[in-house]
């Protein structure tokens, strides 16, 4: 008797589910991935853009200290024609260094792509090293700033 029970289990037709997803589950997950694309999203690109200025005023910083060490091996800094090419290579425009040494292996653009802005003299102290910020345009406020060796 058991045995015909389990034969006429086995042979009645066992209830189907559709496979894929219904629409409603997926407008759900859609729904739901973009309430989380609303929320993340922006303050992502908020680090994005401290990221940059961050990174600028590390480079300044760097910059600034390799002009140190030229002036203290050649008692000036490099002129403004010079620029910060002399960090690079020795300068062949007078005055030429006699103590001139190897400052950095490269120039760093801004993280923009530009080049950095550097003043002999300068406007906010002796010698100033500068990036434009984000627009590439002198002045600026907010991420448009110019960054400078002046800031802390």
């Amino acid at each position: 008797m058991i045995q015909r029970l389990s034969s006429r289990l086995a042979r009645l037709p066992a209830r189907r589910r559709p496979a894929g997803f219904t629409l409603i589950e997926l407008m759900v997950v859609l729904l739901i991935i973009g309430v989380l694309a609303a929320l993340i999203v922006p303050n992502v690109l908020d680090r994005a853009d401290d990221a940059r200025v961050t990174a600028a005023k590390t480079d300044v910083t760097n910059l600034m200290q390799a002009l140190k060490l030229y002036r203290l091996d050649n008692q000036r800094y490099p002129t403004a024609e010079q620029g910060l090419q002399a960090l690079l290579t020795k300068p062949s425009v007078p005055p030429v260094p006699n103590n001139w040494k190897n400052y950095l292996d490269q120039l760093p653009k801004d993280p923009w792509g530009q080049a950095y802005v550097y003043l002999n003299p300068g406007i906010k102290g002796e010698v100033d090293v500068m990036s434009y910020g984000a627009d590439g345009q002198s002045g600026g406020e907010g991420k448009n700033a110019d960054l400078g060796s002046w800031q802390p």
